[in-house]
């Protein structure tokens, strides 16, 4: 399902405060996974656009707004979230964290030498604000790393330490060093499944890193029965005469996704002038191609044997392409979409894009997009890439369009949580 339209015209949005989504300067928020792939927390990254001051002002006037107003629970979902945030701000608007206990800081180990802010920090832990020490700056190589930081390793609830710069035998000493004095200890900087491999089987509380986005190298892929249908079931939709009545009938027999579907289609968040009982009323009423992108969301958000983070990264991907496809035809704005959900196909199946596409019919530009990086939505893809990774500078994205990044990757949020939360419901 297209969803621009419908979550522009008909989502509540007089009530909605636009702090984020209006801000000069993005957020993005970053999954840390406990070890059952469950989240655990996330962290929002700001990105400035310039540096000093003026820079420092914005991100401080956002960011307690963003606070005050709700903006920024919304965007976690309520979850237990950590930001780091400038030395101005810690010294002297941190009190609004004593009373959101949800919301932690990220605090370095230059603190350390900073009088002023230890002292803010010791009474930000009496107050119990969950404070993480980010060890990601120490040396990798220091016999003690860790001594001179004894004043806030007593004040931190959580530590994090980069695991890609140390070897599997430090990476486990380390973490076995600071669990022992009871603190949760995070792995960051875990980029590809082989740095995961070293960590999943040691007491971290939480792992963070690319290694979620990342397929996993699989020699002889091999498609489950659970996953050969979802295959099924999107080939069948790519029908292309497929009309209101097709569509109730490829998934009549299935009568969970059915549910979810007519569920969340009608739910608050839409605002639907009437009730849709059945997948045919659906398609009427926003159209075959719509809903068939609908039906694929809901879809591949009802895998049950991958992370849920994952599933709701394809969901946001989706949700931002067709955003910044715009200035496109409907049609390409649809199959926008469609490059934006797949795009994580290979690791949602656990097999290469080019095995997993082949079972699919797809348009070529939609192909093109995924195995090839070339075509009219290659580029919209790019930009999302860089935009999770915060490598905006590379793509020398101007004030404006950054802006743009901004607004959609909050309305993209807040749409993927609204359909994961039906997914995840079971059929009475």
């Amino acid at each position: 399902m297209t969803t621009s339209t419908v979550a522009s015209s008909t989502a509540p949005s007089s009530k909605e405060p636009v702090s984020l989504t209006e801000m000069l300067l993005p957020v993005v928020r970053s999954p840390m996974l406990d070890q059952e792939e469950e989240l655990f927390a996330y962290e929002l990254v700001f990105y400035r656009q310039g540096a000093g001051s003026d820079a420092d002002t914005t991100l401080v006037g956002s960011v307690l707004s963003g606070i005050t107003d709700g903006a920024i629970t919304r965007l976690v979902r309520g979850n237990r979230a950590f930001m780091r945030l400038p030395r101005m701000l810690l010294l002297e608007q941190t009190d609004i964290f004593a009373h959101t206990p949800r919301l932690g800081l990220i605090i370095d180990p230059i603190h350390v030498r900073d009088t002023a802010v230890l002292q803010r920090l010791q009474q930000l832990a009496l107050r119990n604000c969950p404070l993480l020490l980010d060890l990601g700056s120490t040396d990798p190589n220091a016999s003690e790393p860790h001594g001179a930081l004894e004043p806030l390793l007593r004040l931190a609830r959580y530590v994090r330490i980069d695991a890609k710069k140390l070897s599997a035998d430090v990476l486990a000493e380390r973490c076995k060093q600071l669990y022992e004095r009871g603190l949760g200890v995070i792995a960051g900087n875990v980029d590809d499944h082989l740095t995961y491999g070293h960590c999943k089987n040691l007491p971290f509380q939480a792992i963070q890193g690319r290694y979620l986005l990342v397929p996993q190298q699989i020699e002889v892929p091999v498609l489950t029965p659970s996953r050969l249908s979802l295959l099924r079931l999107m080939s069948a939709l790519q029908d292309g005469n497929a009309g209101p009545v097709e569509l109730g009938d490829i998934i009549r027999d299935d009568a969970v996704l059915s549910y979810k579907l007519l569920g969340c289609v009608n739910s608050a968040y839409f605002a639907l002038p009437r009730q849709l009982k059945s997948i045919q009323q659906a398609a009427i009423f926003f159209g075959v191609a719509r809903l068939r992108n609908w039906i694929y969301t809901m879809a591949l958000a009802s895998t049950d044997d991958r992370p849920p983070e994952l599933l709701r990264t394809a969901l946001i991907r989706a949700h931002m392409c067709e955003k910044l496809a715009h200035g496109m035809s409907a049609g390409q704005q649809e199959m926008a979409f469609m490059a934006g959900l797949l795009s994580l196909l290979d690791t949602l199946l656990c097999a290469p894009m080019e095995f997993v596409l082949s079972h699919l019919p797809l348009a070529p530009e939609i192909r093109e997009a995924l195995v090839e990086d070339r075509g009219p939505f290659a580029p919209l893809l790019s930009q999302i890439y860089a935009w999770e990774a915060g490598n905006l500078q590379t793509m020398q994205m101007q004030p404006q369009n950054i802006r743009k990044m901004a607004g959609a990757y909050y309305e993209a949020t807040q749409w993927a949580d609204q359909v994961f939360s039906f997914a995840e419901q079971r059929a009475h």
